[in-house]
């Protein structure tokens, strides 16, 4: 068991006490009425027009891909940005949906995808689509991704599964830049339904195809006004009722049982991404010049964990070592370069980023959850600057 734990579910005790409360009223478990609100009230947060719960992060990049390319904003062979810099299942349903993605080194100071990078290729090569993540609570550059979706006309998914919170400079919340954005509220993370994603729009079309497409393919979560906007009418078999099946669809459902989960979260969002942000900006006050943080200047993070660059490898091991020690829990940052593991290079050979690279090779991840005070981040600091 680890004194620090790297992750802390942010589901307390008086949270699951109203649940149980809520239990023995014999409500309605599976997706219903509170997930409806819930879909409302988390759409306004964000500051998006219409929002989508379903049971993961995971599925939620998933849909967003797949949506892309039912609703016709993406075809297959389409060539897609993705970031070296992300989680496996950010790249994978492009992948898996046949289209063509194109890995970009990471950005030298936070991490995010190397604009000038994405430039250039956008000159070369006829690109559809952007794939941007947010790597671990840090926004990228807000200007920098419009400017870049304005000029090659890019359809823009944007990954905020590990940066949920986090704001632009401009105060934005990420999320409300791309086409369609998508959240995590997995255990452990800023906010958490135990399992459970979102993806967010502003876009009727896209929203309507995510409505079908999270259960089956159906029109049964369709009103009139989004059936008769898709110029579906033809395609409904009245006799069927709600029953009709348009596209390829899934079960991405999750239940109104997160869903009132997820409304107690939310009354505590403010609370839980300002103790984050303190945290994170007390490690990058803190830790020693040995050590490399991506840089915040441009944006508020809100960070899962906080990502930090030992001086190498050797180095890297010596810290853990001694994290491990003191019952600290950490992780190398493994996925600070997608293309060296297998999922990727198998199929497209090993991707070579130099800043991706060091991120692989140098980079761990320390807890940066609201519990932890003063004297527990003094604790685990000291032990990387001694290290």
């Amino acid at each position: 068991m680890y004194k620090y734990p790297l992750a802390n579910s942010p589901i307390s005790k008086q949270d699951l006490y109203q649940l149980s409360k809520w239990i023995k009223t014999n409500p309605r478990l599976t997706m219903g009425p509170l997930t409806k609100k819930f879909e409302s009230q988390w759409s306004k947060y964000i500051g998006t027009k219409y929002s989508i719960f379903v049971n993961s992060g995971s599925s939620a990049n998933l849909m967003m891909v797949y949506c892309a390319i039912a609703s016709g904003y993406l075809k297959k062979g389409d060539k897609i940005i993705v970031p070296a810099c992300g989680w496996a299942t950010s790249i994978a349903p492009i992948m898996q949906f046949g289209l063509v993605p194109i890995m970009i080194d990471a950005d030298p100071e936070n991490f995010g995808l190397n604009f000038d990078h994405v430039e250039k290729v956008c000159k070369k090569t006829r690109i559809k689509g952007i794939f941007v993540v947010h790597p671990l609570g840090v926004p990228v550059d807000y200007a920098k991704i419009t400017k870049i979706k304005k000029r090659y006309k890019l359809f823009v998914m944007e990954d905020c599964c590990a940066s949920v919170g986090a704001k632009y400079h401009n105060k934005k919340k990420v999320g409300t830049v791309g086409d369609l954005s998508s959240f995590s509220f997995y255990f452990g993370h800023q906010l958490s339904t135990i399992e459970g994603g979102f993806i967010n729009t502003s876009n009727k079309k896209l929203y309507s195809y995510m409505l079908m497409l999270r259960s089956h393919g159906w029109t049964k979560d369709l009103n009139k006004n989004l059936i008769r906007s898709l110029g579906i009418n033809s395609k409904i078999d009245r006799d069927n009722g709600d029953f009709n099946f348009i596209i390829p669809g899934f079960n991405l459902r999750s239940t109104d049982l997160q869903a009132f989960i997820g409304l107690q979260q939310i009354k505590k969002a403010d609370m839980v991404f300002k103790s984050r942000n303190k945290n994170h900006l007390y490690y990058l006050e803190n830790l020693n010049k040995n050590f490399f943080l991506q840089k915040v200047n441009h944006c508020w993070p809100v960070s899962l964990h906080i990502g930090v660059l030992a001086k190498n490898r050797k180095h890297r091991k010596k810290v853990i070592e001694n994290l491990e020690k003191n019952k600290i829990e950490n992780r190398v940052w493994s996925h600070g370069n997608l293309g060296k593991h297998s999922f990727w290079k198998d199929i497209y050979g090993q991707f070579n980023g130099k800043v991706a690279n060091e991120i692989y090779n140098r980079g761990f991840i320390l807890p940066t959850y609201p519990e932890l005070n003063k004297k527990d981040l003094d604790k685990i600091i000291s032990i990387c600057n001694k290290s």
